[in-house]
Order: C-alpha cells, then structure tokens, then sequence
C-alpha cells in the first residue's frame, strides 16, 4: 500500500486538485445556500394571518374616475349586503364599523416616543377576529381597549426607527412592550384609553378593535352620525371559486389582492431559486468532471506501474483505495468549509429578513446538512465505483497506450 501512496504522490498536480476544490466548493454553496435561503424566506410569504382565517375575503366597491366625478357613494347598501349573504358559494358577511369622531393616537415603546398622529378605527363582528374572546373584550368601566395593529408599524419600527434610537427589536413575542395611547374627540368630550396590544395583522391597514367599543364610543362620541359600511368581510368555502370572482366583477366589487400578490412573489421566488440551485449543481457537476479528470491522468501517468503492482498480488480494490481516499477527503474537506460559509452568510440575510419580518421564525439548518451530506455521500460513492472501474480496466489489459 505504501507503494501506491508513493506513486500517488509523485505525480499529484496542485493547480488541477486547487482548480476543482475551489469550483465544487463554490458549487456547493451556491446549492445549499439557494435551498436554506428558500426554506427561510418561503414561510413569510405563505403562512397564514394569526387573526384572519385564509377563507375570509375583504371586499370593497371600485372606484374609477367617473365615479369620482359623478360623486357615487362606495358604501354598500343594505340591499347589497343581503345579496351577498344569499350566494351559496358565501357563509356569512361582515360589515366594518367605522369610528365617526377625532381619533389620535400615541405610541411608545421603553419610553421612546415612536409615534404620534391622527388615524381611525374600525371594527367588524367579533367572530370573524381569530383570538380568544377573553382577550378580545371591552369594559366600559375600563379605560383599555384591546386593539391589533398592522404589522407595517413593526416593519417600520424595525426597519426606521430602533436602529437611529438604539432600541431593539420587536417580535410578535414582544408585543407587550408597546404602549398605545388612543385619544378619542367629539360630541364635546375629550378623553383618552389605553390601546392593549395583543398582536399584528398583515392583511389590516387599519386599528382593529373590538366591536363592542365600536358600537359604544360611536354611540358616545358621534350619536347623529349613522354611515353605511364602505368594506365588508365575507366567508367563502373556496378562495378560489370561478363564481365569486364573476359575481364580485359584475357587481364592480374587488376583494383585496394581497394573496394573488402573496402567490405571485412565491412563484417568483420559487423559480429564482430554481434557477440557483440549478446553476449551482451545473458548477458542482463541472467541479466532479474536474476531479475525475484529475484523478484518471494521475491513473495514466501510472498505468504501467498499476498493472506491475497487480501482477504482484494487489486486487484493483487495493490499488484503487488511495485514489478513492483522495476523492473522499477532498469532498469532505468542500463540506467542512462550505457549512461555516454557510452559516455565515445565513446569519447576515437572516438578520434583514427578521428586521422586515420580524413575525418570521428563525428555522433550522438541518435541511441544508441533509442535503449536503447526500450531495456528500452520492458524489463519493459515484466516484469511489468509477475509480475501481478504471482500475479493473487496467487489471484486464484493456487500457489503450
């Protein structure tokens, strides 16, 4: 065996073992990152709203130009609400309130005054908001009233305003931190209550609070103020029924499209990243053919010493055990740099992906070590049969000078 390491040496070519340990490390990385990256960022974009259910659609009328000019309310009649409620392809129709008085609102979070301006509230019925109805009650002896926020003031918080202020990071864990103020104006009373944060929804532009101070405050602060709603939230079956489509085009009705956009970037996403992967696999597959090439002249400029050793007794399995060595530590050798590489440049767009997206769960690195352990296992096996074949061509005679 010494002797087959002794020729193994003699005649090993840096540059060619350099050129193929730096293409199939690069190969490697450009896989395994593609897929991490994937298995990291696919959740933001498909999972659910933790307030509102997946079959629930928010509808509003469309408003063009002559529209605006004609002056044409975009509310919706009580006529056109019991419409909606008789299709069967709808279970049930909800109505957002909307406050009809002054509303300001102050934020801050450890002390830090985050935001201070004027915005209003809605509401719709409590069975459509996903959260237990203890958390979701208001006391009028109380001066708290539960609310849920648009997840774009985390995004901004996150992405504007913590960094300049040294302030950290919010969570959906860490909603307790944030101290909401709301202060409410009209029928000549001026009063204030504290916002109780109990999360964020992405598919809300608006404050959310409970129906019941809906109805309460509107009632106190703007008794003579009685407007039909302008959105409606309905349940449906099917999402993706041909039937409500049509029916809401021919009624000039639009439902919100943040899940057609939600589709549309996972497609994109999907097909980017196919597009990595594949590229990466193509330098990975170039990078074996570089290795294989390398290994099979090491092979002929020692044809004639192999069959030598062969007539003396070693089995092309023996003679071939150094060279396969050789393919198994340097792919080992790919792996063991390509993983901490990895795990860096995971960290530094993990970092920006929980500062847009601070709802995103960190997910484990497992996958990208299975599937850098089978790329491991299947291109060191692939190798170890074909330097063994080559040595059998050699013990047979077969070899052409």
């Amino acid at each position: 065996m010494r002797l087959i390491w002794k020729l193994l040496r003699q005649h090993i070519s840096i540059p060619q073992f350099t050129g193929f340990f730096l293409a199939s490390l690069f190969g490697m990385l450009v896989v395994l990152l593609g897929f991490q990256f994937y298995h990291d960022v696919l959740p933001v974009f498909t999972s659910e709203d933790s307030f509102m259910r997946a079959d629930y659609l928010i509808v509003n009328k469309k408003v063009g130009a002559a529209d605006a000019v004609s002056g044409r309310s975009n509310s919706f009649s009580e006529s056109e609400v019991e419409e909606l409620c008789s299709q069967k392809s709808i279970a049930r129709v909800g109505a957002f309130s909307r406050a009809a008085y002054h509303v300001d609102i102050s934020m801050e979070i450890e002390g830090a005054n985050v935001l201070n301006s004027e915005f209003f509230l809605e509401s719709i019925p409590d069975e459509f908001i996903d959260v237990p109805l203890q958390d979701w009650q208001f006391d009028e002896d109380k001066q708290e009233v539960p609310v849920i926020l648009p997840r774009t003031y985390l995004t901004m918080y996150n992405l504007a305003f913590a960094p300049g202020k040294s302030l950290p990071r919010l969570s959906e864990g860490l909603i307790g931190m944030v101290d909401l103020t709301i202060y409410v104006q009209g029928n000549g009373l001026h009063e204030s209550f504290h916002g109780h944060v109990i999360g964020f929804s992405s598919r809300q532009t608006t404050i959310l609070v409970p129906q019941a101070f809906m109805d309460w405050s509107n009632k106190r602060y703007a008794p003579a103020d009685q407007s039909d709603p302008v959105r409606l939230i309905i349940e449906v079956g099917n999402p993706a029924d041909e039937n409500i489509g049509q029916y809401l085009d021919d009624h000039g009705y639009e439902i919100d499209d943040d899940k057609l956009l939600t589709e549309k970037t996972t497609y994109f996403l999907r097909m980017l990243v196919m597009i990595v992967v594949v590229v990466g696999i193509l330098i990975s597959l170039l990078s074996f053919y570089i290795l294989l090439l390398s290994i099979y002249l090491l092979v002929q400029k020692n044809t004639l010493k192999l069959q030598h050793l062969m007539l003396m007794g070693y089995t092309p399995a023996q003679v071939a055990f150094p060279y396969q060595i050789l393919t198994i530590l340097l792919n080992a050798l790919v792996q063991s740099i390509a993983f901490p590489v990895l795990c860096v440049l995971r960290k530094i767009y993990m970092d920006m992906l929980l500062a847009l997206y601070p709802q995103a769960d960190e997910n484990s690195i497992l996958p990208a070590i299975l599937l850098g352990g089978s790329l491991f296992l299947t291109l060191s096996l692939i190798n170890i049969f074909v330097i063994y074949c080559k040595m059998r061509t050699i013990w047979k005679g077969k070899v052409v000078q």
